[in-house]
């Protein structure tokens, strides 16, 4: 991907839209921290230009003249509507609004693989064994309110290129009894049950719900926080059932990935669901359903896996995409 170059020195203007968090920075020039950032909640606002300029107003209104913005859906046309959230806008009538000269508009996940080759020592906590090729593609992958995926590869001229896609609307593959009896549960709700059913925070709820059932118990009304904090204080055998199985669908959904792009420079697991469970992922089954390939076992336990440390990478990703190499504090 071809980064503009540019000689402003106004400060850019940097965003991470997901279904219920819109992040905001800004970026300064190269080896300069990102500052100003701030989280607003997407629900408040009706559309982009609104919460980018309720941001802008709450840090003073620089004169901000670029901005990348990273949105958790695709970006086919000037006008996008959010899966995951009620947005709906045109990107040129935004730019207009925001008195812009250039707005760059990327799939959140196409940006955190902008930001893959930045991320280093603390900001990676690797799952497993395995050495990453230098050279190799990269696969991203995470859960938060959906399942972002992208990768990323080297050109012929050496650059790193982000391929974005939507990897998680593929459809969930079970790889057991229990599994397959989750799918046909989940299946009477959904005609297509994706990846994204069961490996997000939304389909951290829909595990509980289907194996409740499965239990013969009765589904309380709870979301994905209480789930997760039921499971890691061992308090409700649903929930941490549910837990241990999105963990171990995130494995196998991570290895299609690898297998699918050839990535032996690693899988880099990010997204908000995974940064809440702290040592529990580690020594989850996620690490074993990634290596259990059948034939391709070995091939897979030479392939690192990582969890993003890096605070808000896709706003890295941003800056990087604007041409800013942005310093790390």
């Amino acid at each position: 991907m071809n980064t503009p170059q540019t000689t402003h020195t106004a400060p850019r203007l940097l965003g991470d839209i997901g279904g219920t968090n819109a992040r905001f920075a800004l970026a300064h020039g190269d080896h300069q921290a990102l500052s100003h950032e701030v989280t607003l909640p997407t629900g408040q606002f009706p559309d982009l230009a609104a919460a980018a300029q309720a941001y802008l107003q709450q840090v003073g209104r620089p004169p901000v003249q670029q901005a990348c913005i990273a949105i958790a859906n695709p970006i086919d046309d000037d006008v996008l509507k959010m899966t995951n959230n009620h947005w709906q806008f045109s990107i040129e009538a935004t730019r207009n609004a925001l008195q812009l000269d250039q707005l760059l508009m990327l799939n959140d996940w196409e940006a955190m693989a902008m930001a893959a080759p930045a991320l280093m020592g603390k900001d990676l906590h690797q799952i497993g064994l395995g050495e990453p090729l230098p050279n190799a593609p990269k696969g991203l992958i995470g859960p938060g309110t959906g399942l972002g995926v992208s990768s990323l590869v080297r050109s012929r001229s050496g650059e790193w290129v982000p391929i974005a896609g939507e990897g998680g609307h593929v459809s969930m593959s079970p790889t057991g009894e229990r599994e397959a009896d989750i799918l046909r549960i989940l299946w009477r709700s959904f005609s297509h049950v994706s990846v994204e059913r069961v490996v997000s925070g939304m389909g951290l709820e829909n595990l509980y719900r289907a194996i409740s059932e499965l239990n013969g118990t009765e589904a309380e009304p709870l979301v994905a926080a209480q789930v997760t904090e039921r499971a890691l204080a061992a308090t409700d055998v649903a929930c941490e059932e549910a837990l241990a199985c999105m963990c171990r669908l995130l494995g196998n959904a991570a290895a299609n990935l690898a297998v699918t792009v050839g990535a032996r420079g690693g899988i880099y697991i990010g997204g908000g669901v995974i940064g809440r469970l702290g040592d529990y992922f580690e020594h989850s089954g996620f690490r074993a359903a990634f290596e259990d390939k059948g034939r391709f076992t070995p091939y897979m336990k030479r392939i690192p896996t990582y969890v993003i440390r890096a605070e808000q990478p896709a706003l890295i990703g941003c800056a990087m995409a604007l041409g800013v190499q942005p310093g790390r504090g």
